[in-house]
């Protein structure tokens, strides 16, 4: 269902159960199988968005969120209206609640990259469509749900699996704790001590999989199947030189990347500060694939577009 009261809401993976998510990894697979080849702008033959629209709200800066949504709700077959919050009335001062009422008479669905997550929560508890979380200040599920499902194109079924997360406990690294409890895979964090993830995510992570928290970032990484990470100093951050200094022992190199498993590959969100949070020769190695995680940004949100529309699970 888009509209009304029991519109899909794409807000947190926490909220979701595993097989919710699992379906939805599983129609991203598909979809990008059907189209190998394909060009981009070619719609899926199925097409269930055509007719809708997407409005995709952005506070914060964005180059693969932008892009990627913009090709998913195209690619199957919808249309796409993207603004930035300053160009609304919603940078004015406009209450968050009539805005969304104004746009679920407008759109179909609505992304939004926020800067407090209390915003986004507002604006899902009056829209009555699809609210869809694109990044906010506490978590970014449709990164992870890109990830996972690279994972498992280069290593297989997630479940089981141990990921190795080195840096800072952020947003990103929120919604990856969700997806291990979710999912039953094991979750390693290396952060320094002041920058451990929120205990409350923790807990949301603690289902079916586990999650170790670590300043030990050799002991993180050894064996582990997959090695992630994300800049040191996000939008927004003003501690630059202290945060550098803090995290500075917990850098992707390639003698690091060797303590992980054989097959083991290297993962980022992107965009990398490369020389900070990585290093050239991880970033361009054979065990990277962060080209392929950008990529899968589109069939990740294909399937989570197609969800909220009812064409999944």
């Amino acid at each position: 269902m888009t509209r009304g009261t029991e519109a899909r809401h794409f807000l947190d993976l926490w909220r979701l159960d595993g097989s919710t998510i699992r379906a939805m990894l599983d129609e991203a697979h598909a979809r990008k199988a059907r189209r190998q080849g394909w060009p981009t702008g070619q719609p899926d033959a199925d097409a269930p968005a055509k007719g809708r629209t997407l409005a995709m709200i952005f506070e914060k800066n964005s180059t693969r969120t932008r892009f990627s949504f913009d090709a998913a709700i195209r690619q199957l077959g919808g249309d796409s209206i993207i603004t930035s919050a300053n160009d609304m009335q919603l940078g004015r001062g406009e209450p968050i609640g009539d805005t969304a009422q104004v746009l679920s008479r407008m759109v179909d669905a609505v992304m939004i990259r926020a800067i407090r997550h209390d915003d986004v929560e507002r604006f899902a508890s009056v829209a009555t469509v699809p609210v869809i979380n694109g990044l906010t200040d506490r978590s970014h599920p449709c990164q992870i749900l890109a990830d996972l499902m690279t994972f498992e194109e280069h290593r297989g079924p997630i479940e089981g699996k141990t990921l190795a997360w080195v840096g800072d406990g952020n947003n990103v690294c929120a919604s990856l704790m969700h997806a291990a409890g979710k999912l039953g895979f094991n979750l390693r964090i290396a952060c320094p001590a002041d920058y451990h993830p929120d205990l409350m995510d923790m807990e949301r992570g603690s289902g079916g999989g586990s999650i170790e928290i670590s300043q030990d970032v050799r002991a993180v990484v050894v064996g582990a199947d997959c090695v992630l990470t994300d800049t040191w100093v996000s939008m927004g951050d003003t501690d630059h030189d202290e945060r550098l200094a803090a995290f500075e022992p917990y850098q992707v190199d390639a003698d690091l990347m060797r303590l992980a498993a054989n097959d083991a590959i290297f993962m980022h969100c992107l965009p990398a500060h490369r020389g900070e949070e990585v290093t050239d020769e991880v970033m361009d190695g054979p065990q990277s694939v962060v080209w392929d995680e950008a990529e899968n940004r589109i069939h990740a949100q294909k399937a989570v577009l197609a969800w909220c529309f009812g064409a999944v699970g």
